[in-house]
Order: C-alpha cells, then structure tokens, then sequence
C-alpha cells in the first residue's frame, strides 16, 4: 500500500483551500437551521445523553416527529463548536473544509490501491473539485456525509490489512474495521455499507477469484467432485466475521428507531405514494438522473422534491430509453470486471462497488426516503465515479495519439468544475441566493418557493414574500403549507380576512377526522398547526373564542398527542378566564413533555391566576432548573418575589435580574427593576445608577423617570428631580403623580407657586375629581392669600372625599382664619404646606411606581405563543397638608398627624398574543 506523500497531501489541500475559500463567508441556510440554530442538543447546559437519545435535529427518536436519522456523532462535532464559537458560521465551515481535505487524502491512499501513482492523483483532484460536493461541503450539515466517508475509508483501509502472509487471517485489523463501520454508522447512515465493499474486496481482490471460477467450484462442490478449498474456508469464514457484526449492527439501528420508519408526505417524496408500475418506473429512472449529476453538474439545485421530476407513469414515456441505458452501460461493466481477471477489470470492480453499495440507503429501491435526489448523498459514490474517469483517462494518454487530448481534456475538467465549485460555493452565501439559484434551475417545486418566501419573510419584506407563497400555491394548488404560508403572511400585514380564507383554504385540504386513528399516519404532522393558526388569528375576536376553542379540540381530537394544542389551549382558557381547566391543558401537555421549559413557565402562569404564588414560584423554578437562561422566568420569578415584599427573597430576585440583564443586556425593564429592589433595600446610590441605566436605554421609561425623580426627592434632592419630572412630563402630560410631585417642588422648594399652580390646575383638567390636585389648588390659593376662594376650595374637595379628615380639619382652620382675621388680614401657610409634603419635609417611603413598559412578554413553545405576567405597577404616596395656626398648640397638634391622600394600585395588563 502506497503512502501518501507531503507533496501530494499539499497539493489537495492547496486545490480544495483554493475551490471552497469563500465557503467561510457563508451562512446557516435550509437544513442547517433545523440541525444548528434550533437544536438544543449543541447547547452545554443540555446532557451529553440527550445525543444519544435524539436525533439529528434534537427530537427524541422515540417521538413520530422524529426523522429517524441517528448521527450523535456528527451532533458532537457541532457541539465542540459551539463551546468554542457558539453559532459564529465561520467556525463551522472551516471545520467541513478540513473534514474534506482529509477525506480527499485518504481517498488518495484508497486509489493507490486500484491505480498507478499519477491516475489516483487525477482521481482525488477530480474528487476535491466537484461541484456536486458543494451541498456536503458548503452545508454545515453535510458533515454528516464528510465524517461518515473519513471512517468508511479508514474501514476499507483497515480490512486491506486482514490478509497475511500464505493467505492467513489477521483479526486486529478486522477488529479495528468493525469498529470504524460502527463509528462511521454512528456519523451518518451509509457508512454501514463499506462492510459489501470488504466483502467484494475480499473475494474478487484479496483471493483473486473471478465469476466463472465461482461458479465452477460452485458446480463441482454440489456434483460432490470435490470439496472447498482452505482458502475459500478462510475466505468464508472472514465474511461470516463480517456479515455477523454488519447484522448485530443493523438490530441496535433498528432498535434505536423503535422499528419505525420515519413519516414522509407525497411531497417529500411523490414515487413513493404513486401506484406501480409509476413507482417502479420513475425510482428506476432517478438513477441515470444521479448518474448524469456527475457526469454534467451543471444545473444543480438544493432541494429536488414536489414536483421537479415528474413521474413516470407510463411505459411508453421516452425517459425509460435513459433508464435502459443506464442500466445496459452499468451491466456491461459489471460483466466486464467480473467475467475477465486482470486489474483493469478489478479496479472498474471496486469503482462500481463504491458507486453502486453507498448509493443503496438512499436509492428508494427497498425503502422510501424524504427524498427524490439529494446531492450530498452523491458523496461518497462519486468516489467510484472519479476512479472510472481516472482509469480511463489512463487507457486513453497510454496511446500516444490521444495523450496530449487526454492532458488538454483533463485539465478542462478540473478548471471547469473547480470554477463551477467557487461559483456554487456563493449561492450558499444565505437563504435567498440559495433558494433563488434553485429556482432558476427548476421552478416546478413549490417548496422553492415557499423557502424564498421565507427568507424575504425572515427580513421583514411581507409583500414580496407574499407573492412567492401565492406563487406556491399556484405551482402546487394541494400544498397546505403554501395555503399556511399565505394565511401567515396575510396576518403580519393586518389582512385577516384574507388570513382567514387562506387558512379555510388549507384546512379544507386536511383530512376528514377519524376518530381513534392516528393523524400521523395521514399526513404531515407540521400541517396540523392550520388550526392553531386559524384559532390564533380567531379569537382575537372576544365574540369567536368558543369557536377558536373548538378548532384546538379538533386538532386534539385528530391527535391525542399533539403538544402544541394543549397549549395554545391553555393559553386561550386562561384568556377566557378558565385558569382551572387552563391548568389541566398544561399538565396535559407536561405529561407528553416533562423537559419543556416553556411548559413550566406557563403553568406557572395559571398558578398566578389562581392567586397561588408559591405554587407559581416553584413552577418557575422547575423551568430555570431545566434551562438556566430561560428569560422570561428568569425575570417574572424575580418580580414574583419582589412583590412578595420578603426581605429573604431579594438577594435571589437581584441575582436572577442581574442574569436576566446579561441575557437581555437593551431591556431596560430589567435595569429598572433591579432599581426598584435597590430603593426597598435603601441603596439609594445603587437604585439610581440602575434607573439611570434604564432611561439610558429607553428615555421615555415611564416609571423609571418618575421613581428617579421620587428617589431624589426622598433624598433631599429635589432640584435635581425636576429635570426628571421635565422629561416625564414631555412624553406624558397627564401623569397625575408626577404633576403632583412637580407642583410640590416647586412650591416647597423653589417657592413658584404659579408653576405649582399650573401643575395642579392641569390634574384637575384630566380629572376634576382628583382629590389631591384639588386640594394642593386649595393650599395654592392661600399661599396667594385667596382664604375666600382658598374655602370654597376645601368645601368642594371635602365634598369628594367627605372621610378624609385632614381636609375637614384645613377647612376649618380657613374657616377660623377669616373669622379671626377678617378679610384685611391673612396669614400665609409654612413652607411644606402641600398634600405632597408635611412638615418640614415629604416622607416618600410608599410613594413607588412600580412598572415595566414595553416589556416582551410572550414564550414560543413549536411555533406556538405562552402567556408571561408582569410586576404590578403600584404607585403609593403618603401626602398630607398642615395649615398651622400662629398658637404654638396648634402647630404641635399638626405636626403630631399625617393623613394618607393617596393610595392607587395599577395592574400590567396580560398580553395574549396570537399565533
């Protein structure tokens, strides 16, 4: 076995560096959203068993949902690098490109095995630089193909070894394959199938027999003219190692998935659901379609399902002339390298073992696949293809009237497909160019449409998007996604009629229930999200929530299992003000799904309805113990314990807001919150650098600038609040507090009483029975030593509030003053005479507002909405006015009593949203 040299090894890696450069500056497009944005399995807080329970896209096997395909060793892969870069696209297409030149180095090793020095050089460049490669390379998800090919090689390269010498077995190396065809399987699938190219290796390489030489041995053993040869004894007994362990391996698989085959709709894959002989006839034709993508990749294309190859449904169809081709070309050369001994004959051998035995899994031939052609499943066989193309280039420059041709085609070829390659490379570069290079090669698929829907879609543009889902449904008038699709894009531009219809539309094409039977088993399980969509978009309605109601108990009813339902069950319960059969929609759901965070959070919602906030902190627990950076619970745990008003929960209500302010670092809600923790612990300094923060990144916060403004009044800065109070005042002229506490100031501090005047006469203009307001009018008025209008004044308050006693009790010390002193003399109230302030200075202890504005208070659970509570938005002010007489008793007996004016609680409204 011929060693790969340095100069060799370079030279690949110099061609592939040079084809697959601009790989680097590509995104996460098609599957590799599924495989890596969404797939939790790569997150270090999930367990490392969780690889090996899931699948490749982090659904439990043992779900329906589940596509069956086990690779927790390619998911491994992308989990080391997310630990070091975490979702940075660069690291992982690097890592694809290293993967492939080692495949194309050991591919080089294999070749010298079949091919003379400079053919296998030919061969592994032609390898390095096909185009059809790219959807392995380029797609991060193609690592699959890329790992489970470096094992499938190092297997074949391993067995090679099994022969010793005079033709004795040498097990270590045996061994050493069964374990790399295990590992390999564990990468992708395929790599099951480099134990058939052992076997053939062994028999018609190793041991040198040829077809006719079999079957003579075969005749004179069963004639009993003679017996079987040591060799062929040893050769057997070699492949019983090898079909023994292949065997033990296919029942762990099968175990693995449960004995159940994963479910694929007709659009996935048409032929499989066609009746015969459509089915045979077309699957059959899907070869020589394989076979043309290497020999001509020129129109390539991510996505071949639906309708880009129309079926063959008749005999006389003139593609069956390409179907008979094909297979009359393959036979000749299987004849050929089985019939005559010789290396010419070997070499094609193994180059057809390495076309033909990779290619099973995925030929639809004894088991329908998701799939009519994928290109990264050409892989590995084009292998085999670039070792036919080698050794013919060889037949061909060995006659001296062809070699120059044969050089000047050679180096077309390569220049050509690695040009090709490079340009192939950029329509990876993200969604759109992906999907819109598909179209241009075929635009017969309405998932091609619909995925570029999608990407304009992810950028915001509804109106293009729309026309390519109307698009799809055009090209596929039966495809409910496309229907869904367009109801969906109908809703984000507020046409909800229209949303309406096209869900009708979708939902018409669903099947009829059958009660008991399994929806599953009739169509694609993402198709029954129609009726939570359409009950999403319904019972905005308050007049349809029944009707909303009744299409998730449909869904329910189709599929018993159908976790989303139940959730947006409990969601659309709870707005209807059921929170007890809310709750039983959870626990429904948690039964299906115990590991879902979302879930948690949610019941944790019910409990605070149900007024059960110790049942609701446990719940949120339980959700962060499942996943720390859940945000939502992170800062709704930490308001719940807020409000709880226990001084014991505030060290752990400030370390979850401060987690919840890394993971959300431009919500200022949870600055402000940390702010108010901080002014019930009486750090001043803390809270105001809090609220500060919070203002910084939302300057029209509300209830950040009012509480500012309030802690810099409590302490003793109140010239400093009324910029604040300016600011608050600008975005919202009709907060009754913060012209309260502005009137105030101004009065008692900056002695303005026409400013504070004209803050009070404002409340009353939003609301003339503001008890406060008016009475801080009144205080304005005998500061202008008005006692007449000043009485009038209180007369009218008290009448608003007739058990306030501190107004009685101002009312009468007017009354006394005009009495005693007659309409030519008048005192004038001490400063701090408001009902924002007593005495010589405001006590602001319970005067907070508490809430949080803008705040996204929705989870989504498999494209579904839960619920989210915020803090209540409590604004407590302790306000008395004191008007003194001159006698040093009344001044005592004032001073002695303070009379709370106002006490006001406001709630954050729930926010239900739709789909």
């Amino acid at each position: 076995m011929a060693d790969v040299s340095l100069k060799e090894a370079a030279l690949i890696v110099g061609v592939v560096a040079a084809c697959y450069w601009n790989s680097l500056f590509c995104g996460f497009v098609f599957d590799d959203v599924s495989a890596i944005l969404d797939n939790k399995d790569l997150h270090p807080s999930t367990p490392l068993k969780n690889l090996f329970q899931n699948d490749f896209w982090g659904t439990p096997m043992s779900e329906e949902r589940s596509h069956k395909s086990y690779r927790p060793l390619t998911v491994l892969t992308f989990r080391l690098n997310y630990l070091f870069s975490e979702l940075n696209a660069v690291s992982y297409h690097f890592l694809n490109l290293v993967f492939h030149v080692v495949v194309c180095v050991v591919f080089l090793k294999v070749c010298k095995l079949f091919l003379d020095n400079k053919s296998s050089i030919v061969a592994s460049l032609l390898f390095a630089v096909h185009p059809i490669h790219t959807e392995a390379v380029t797609g991060v998800v193609g690592r699959a193909e890329l790992l489970s090919s470096i094992f499938f090689l190092a297997a074949f390269l391993s067995y090679t070894k099994s022969k010793g010498p005079d033709n004795t077995i040498v097990w270590t190396p045996i061994a050493v394959t069964v374990f790399l065809v295990a590992v390999a399987t564990l990468c992708k699938e395929q790599g099951i199938t480099v134990v058939g190219i052992c076997c053939v290796y062994e028999v018609f390489i190793a041991q040198g027999y040829t077809l006719p030489v079999l079957l003579d041995t075969a005749v004179q053993i069963l004639r009993g003219k003679g017996s079987i040869p040591f060799s062929m004894l040893q050769t057997l007994l070699k492949l019983i190692v090898l079909m023994f362990s292949t065997l033990l391996l296919v029942v762990v698989r099968v175990q693995v998935i449960q004995s159940q085959l994963p479910v694929f709709t007709r659009f996935d894959n048409p032929a499989a659901v066609s009746p015969s002989p459509a089915r045979q006839l077309t699957f059959n034709y899907l070869l020589p379609v394989n076979a043309w993508l290497l020999l001509n990749p020129s129109e390539l294309c991510c996505d071949w399902t639906m309708g880009t190859i129309p079926l063959v449904e008749s005999l006389l169809d003139v593609r069956n002339v390409a179907t008979l081709t094909f297979f009359c070309f393959l036979g000749s050369l299987l004849v050929f390298s089985l019939r005559y001994p010789g290396d010419s004959s070997k070499t094609v051998l193994m180059a057809l073992c390495l076309i033909v035995l990779p290619f099973i899994p995925a030929s639809n031939l004894f088991f329908p696949v998701g799939f009519v052609v994928a290109e990264r499943v050409l892989y590995v066989p084009s292998m085999g293809f670039c070792i036919l193309v080698a050794h013919g280039w060889k037949k061909l420059s060995n006659k001296s009237v062809l070699r120059k041709i044969s050089w000047v085609c050679l180096a077309a070829v390569l220049f050509t497909h690695a040009l090709k390659t490079l340009h192939r490379n950029w329509d990876w570069e993200s969604e759109y160019t992906l999907f819109m290079s598909a179209l241009k090669v075929n635009k017969n698929n309405a998932k091609l449409w619909n995925n570029v829907g999608h990407a304009l879609e992810n950028e915001k543009n509804f109106e293009r998007a729309l026309q390519f889902f109307i698009q799809a449904t055009q090209v596929q008038p039966d495809d409910i996604g496309a229907h869904m699709n367009v109801g969906r894009t109908y809703k984000n531009l507020n046409k909800t009629k229209e949303a309406e219809e096209s869900y009708m539309i979708a939902k018409s094409l669903m099947p009829q229930i059958i009660p008991g039977k399994k929806y599953a088993a009739r169509v694609a399980p993402n198709h029954l999200n129609v009726y939570i969509n359409l009950a999403n978009l319904i019972r905005a309605n308050e007049s349809r929530l029944e009707e909303a109601d009744q299409l998730y108990r449909q869904a329910i009813s189709m599929r018993p299992d159908f976790k989303q339902a139940y959730i947006s069950r409990g969601e659309l319960l709870l707005k209807m003000n059921k929170p007890l059969k809310a709750k039983e929609a959870y626990l429904r759901a948690l039964e299906l799904d115990r590991t879902n965070a979302d879930l948690w959070y949610n019941l944790a919602i019910v409990y605070i309805e149900l007024k059960d906030p110790t049942e609701a902190l446990k719940n949120f627990n339980r959700a962060l113990e499942l996943n720390p950076t859940h945000k939502l619970a992170l800062f709704n745990s930490a308001l719940l314990m807020q409000e709880s008003g226990e001084a014991r929960l505030r060290p752990e209500a400030k370390q979850r807001l401060l987690h919840y302010v890394k993971e959300e670092p431009q919500d200022a809600n949870g600055y402000f919150n940390l702010g108010m923790l901080a002014m019930d612990d009486k750090k001043d300094m803390e809270a105001e650098a809090w609220m500060k923060k919070a203002i910084s990144l939302q300057p029209n916060f509300r209830s950040a600038l009012f509480n500012l403004a309030l802690l810099y009044s409590q302490t003793a800065k109140e010239l400093m609040a009324l910029p604040i109070l300016e600011d608050l005042l600008r975005y919202y002229p009709d907060h009754t507090k913060g012209l309260i506490l502005k009137g105030d100031i101004l009065m008692n501090q900056k002695k303005d009483i026409v400013g504070a005047k004209m803050c009070f006469e404002k409340i009353l203009e939003l609301d003339p029975n503001n008890v406060q307001g008016k009475h801080n009018l009144c205080v304005v008025y005998f500061e202008e030593r008005d006692l007449i209008k000043a009485e009038k004044c209180l007369v009218e308050t008290l009448a608003l509030a007739p058990h306030e006693e501190y107004i009685q009790r101002h009312l009468n010390i007017v009354r006394s003053k005009i009495a005693s002193l007659g309409a030519t003399e008048q005192s004038s109230f001490p400063p701090g005479g408001t009902a924002a302030a007593g005495g010589k200075k405001k006590s602001f202890q319970n005067l907070k507002e508490v809430k949080n504005e803008q705040k996204a208070t929705q989870t989504t659970i498999d494209n579904n909405k839960g619920h989210s509570k915020n803090g209540k938005l409590t604004e407590k002010n302790s306000m008395d006015k004191e008007i003194p007489r001159r006698s040093t008793q009344e001044i005592k007996d004032i001073e002695k009593k303070r009379v709370a004016a106002l006490k006001r609680l406001e709630e954050i409204e729930r926010i239900l949203n739709g789909e």
